[in-house]
């Protein structure tokens, strides 16, 4: 049964910083392509943080690049999304998925997550207000 559990969102002020994690139970993460995205309310999905487990490669996306670092427990088969220095715009729950086969790179998970990915958790949610 393949289950990703996201977990360590809260609400934080303008320039805090959160951890998130990512249990993923049913399969291995090794040879995947891993990531974190997120939703606000009337916006699309988008792919925040993405990871080839193969090559250790990483993308961000521009608007959170430098500010956030995404890595990997191989041990505990766990994901994890360090995002410092929050902005506003940062608010949105916050998903992690994954792919395993075919011939995609790291930044196609995060530039079309919903054509690629097919199965979506609960995720958690991060507020970045004052």
């Amino acid at each position: 049964q393949l289950q990703f559990v996201e977990s360590g969102g809260g609400s934080v002020q303008p320039g805090g910083s959160l951890r998130l994690s990512c249990a993923v139970s049913g399969r291995t993460l090794n040879g995947s392509l891993v990531g974190w995205f997120r939703q606000a309310p009337g916006k699309e999905r988008e792919g925040v943080s993405c990871l080839s487990t193969s090559d250790g490669i990483g993308y961000y996306a521009k608007s959170v690049k430098d500010r956030f670092t995404i890595s990997r427990d191989s041990a505990k088969n766990t994901v994890y999304l360090q995002m410092n220095s929050l902005k506003p715009e940062d608010t949105a729950t916050y998903y992690c998925a994954a792919r395993w086969g075919g011939f995609l790179q790291v930044q196609d998970l995060c530039r079309s997550p919903d054509r690629i990915i097919g199965y979506w958790g609960r995720g958690t949610q991060v507020t970045v207000s004052s």
